[in-house]
């Protein structure tokens, strides 16, 4: 799920919750100063420059990007686990981030969360009371460019009404798990036999 910075993506995601009980959701590493009510492994695993430098050079991130300022990137290890498990893997990222998964995972699918408008992002973005101007600018900057891509993705939430936008994203996840196509060979061979 990619989306530009207070475009709602986490609203969505725990809006949801219910409905992604048996969905892992990878939780990123970032640089970030915590906000306040932030927990260490809960939103981010808060890192040092210095310590997400290391992740990179020994390959334990999955995708990583510098976001403002910020580097956020998500972590190989857990992801890989819930995948081998079977589970499906539910990732938050920013636009450069995404491109790599899609790279790495072309069977990934991709969804962007779009505002209904560049004024509503600016007013929520305040709204927050966490960034500065100039990281409001930054960010304002970046939607732009983030939105300029929502064509490169696989399907495209407008949040402009939370009930709609996360029932559109509960309707995407069933969707996607219907495909006939991610029929395993044993549970072809299931329906052949029963």
């Amino acid at each position: 799920m990619t989306g530009a910075s207070g475009v709602g993506k986490d609203t969505i995601r725990r809006a949801a919750a219910p409905f992604l009980s048996d969905i892992a959701y990878s939780i990123s590493a970032t640089t970030r100063a915590r906000r306040p009510g932030e927990e260490q492994g809960v939103q981010y695993f808060f890192v040092s420059k210095p310590e997400f430098e290391e992740m990179i050079r020994s390959d334990a991130l999955l995708e990583y990007a510098d976001y403002v300022g910020d580097h956020y990137g998500t972590p190989k290890a857990p992801v890989a686990e819930a995948l081998e498990s079977g589970q499906d893997v539910l990732l938050e990222l920013e636009l450069v981030g995404a491109r790599q998964v899609k790279r790495r995972m072309p069977e990934a699918v991709m969804l962007f969360i779009a505002p209904p408008s560049l004024w509503e992002l600016e007013r929520r973005l305040r709204g927050r009371g966490t960034d500065s101007e100039d990281k409001i600018q930054k960010r304002l900057a970046r939607a732009k460019e983030e939105i300029r891509a929502m064509r490169e993705f696989d399907y495209l939430i407008v949040n402009d009404d939370l009930d709609r936008a996360v029932q559109e994203f509960e309707s995407i996840i069933r969707a996607e798990r219907a495909r006939a196509g991610l029929v395993t060979d044993a549970e072809l061979e299931s329906y052949l036999r029963s």
